[in-house]
């Protein structure tokens, strides 16, 4: 086991994925805790070595063990000297699946359910100058039918199309200095109706007096600013030119800061970047920056050789895509997998077109509680990636059974829609419909002349033909919209 980790610790250097793991809002106080943690199956104290941010089951995380591990556990020493006189202090998690509980220095912090999107914890009380010592427990046994798990199989080996399961700690795990009121979220946009830009930022924190401030530039030349009365929600007018819109072929970005004031105060300041474009729909074409863009994607699941779902390095992130790019595609469907945020980067820095997906496989669609994590998690998905130009739709489940559970469909596309609505919306992809922006489905022929003759007839701008459809009989009816074949 000794060996295998330092074989990963050689691989990666001193600090695996050292960079930023949300490069779209970084503040400048922030320690990563990626690493060498200790780590143990089952109810005893942890005392192996495994590399943070790798999952068990991954060669790089020096425990390469692919069994099913129902319940493993963490722990972590590390020590913290920041100045936080008025400061408060957050501990972040990318991803662990499936559900986890967290303490430091022994006192509770709280637990998260979903293999997938982020959560943090306040830790200002907790926390000790010097040694600490943050511990997890984590839950996971995708067998039950109560947990979302994509691709992830549940039998003990691999089969077909489903794939090596993850377990635990998945991506960055890092702490962050913030002001007693912070800025927890920030988006950029403009709305489809109007001409000015807005920020919408939103603040977390007791205090209603102050302003928020926003700077745009690019390239090191400040282009604009705005400034609004610091509140909860804030929506604050950018004033800058015409800004070039982002696009395949034409990525143009622009870096922000903002500043929370009390006063002359700085309280808080983070800094990113931002695109616009816009996404819509005219009849039976979708359109990106009111132009037809022909989409030509490849179906991404998202796994490495090494690291299963994580990616050794960030430059392997970059490296997908650009491949992707020299065959000729502009895009990718990320497939039954929610993407770390660096991808997203990358897809945003190289003009790379995605669909984002939630890996729905693996959830007993009829179970209440089965039902209710994916909607909770699926919201935390999008509320994450809403200011990504690569995005440019959702896709909540893939290949729903004929006996689907409608309610739940109809339900998820329409808490998208409320959540985003700048973006289209798959509703299931593949084999059935019940509402949806987009009219999907997967067809494998591979003889492209029986190919083109069951689909040319929507290309000439006639009908979808019921021949072209998994399951005639639980469709709804085609309505016109803008056509895929995801598969």
């Amino acid at each position: 086991m000794d060996q295998l980790v330092n074989r990963a610790v050689e691989k990666m250097g001193e600090v695996p994925r050292p960079e930023h793991p949300r490069p779209d809002l970084i503040r400048q106080s922030w320690i990563n805790l990626n690493g060498e943690w200790l780590f143990g199956i089952g109810e005893g104290d942890p005392e192996e070595e495994i590399i943070v941010p790798f999952p068990p089951e991954s060669e790089l995380s020096g425990i390469n063990n692919t069994d099913f591990m129902p319940l493993v556990k963490y722990a972590r020493r590390f020590d913290f000297d920041l100045d936080v006189v008025r400061k408060r202090v957050l501990l972040h998690f990318g991803a662990v699946d499936f559900e986890a509980r967290a303490w430091l220095n022994g006192s509770y912090l709280g637990k998260h359910t979903g293999g997938y999107s982020p959560f943090s914890f306040e830790v200002t009380d907790e926390i000790l100058e010097g040694e600490n010592l943050l511990s997890l427990e984590v839950r996971d046994d995708n067998r039950t039918g109560l947990q979302p798990c994509g691709k992830q199989s549940t039998k003990r080996e691999s089969h077909g199309c489903i794939y090596t399961r993850v377990t635990g700690i998945w991506q960055t795990v890092w702490l962050e200095v913030v002001g007693k009121r912070y800025i927890d979220n920030l988006m950029v946009g403009r709305p489809r109706d109007g001409q000015n830009i807005w920020a919408m930022v939103d603040l977390e924190g007791r205090a209603n007096h102050g302003t928020i401030e926003i700077e745009v530039s690019a390239e090191g030349e400040v282009l604009g600013r705005g400034k609004a009365p610091a509140s909860d929600h804030a929506k604050i007018p950018i004033e800058m030119g015409e800004p070039r819109s982002w696009g395949p072929g034409s990525p143009e970005l622009y870096d922000f800061t903002s500043t929370l004031r009390s006063g002359e105060e700085v309280v808080d300041r983070v800094e990113g970047y931002f695109g616009l474009r816009s996404v819509s729909i005219r009849g039976d074409s979708m359109l990106i920056n009111g132009e037809r863009i022909f989409q030509r994607l490849v179906l991404d699941q998202g796994y490495y050789p090494e690291g299963i779902y994580t990616a050794r390095t960030d430059s392997e992130l970059k490296r997908d895509i650009e491949i992707s790019m020299e065959m000729g595609f502009n895009g990718a469907r990320l497939h039954q997998k929610v993407f770390e945020p660096r991808f997203l980067y990358w897809a945003d820095k190289l003009g790379y077109l995605v669909w984002g997906e939630y890996p729905s496989w693996g959830m007993d669609i009829f179970n209440p509680e089965a039902c209710n994590n994916m909607i909770s998690e699926w919201s935390e998905v999008v509320r994450r990636d809403l200011n990504h130009p690569s995005i440019i739709g959702w896709c909540p489940f893939n290949e729903t059974p004929r006996d689907q559970n409608v309610d739940l469909i109809r339900a998820v596309y329409e808490l998208t829609r409320q959540l985003d609505p700048g973006r289209p919306v798959i509703d299931t992809s593949g084999y059935t419909h019940v509402v949806t922006d987009v009219y999907d489905c997967h067809d494998y022929d591979q003889d492209p002349v029986s190919f083109r003759k069951r689909h040319q007839s929507i290309v000439d701008g006639g009908t979808w033909t019921r021949s072209t459809q998994n399951h005639p009989g639980n469709d709804a009816e085609y309505a016109g919209q803008p056509v895929m074949v995801s598969e």
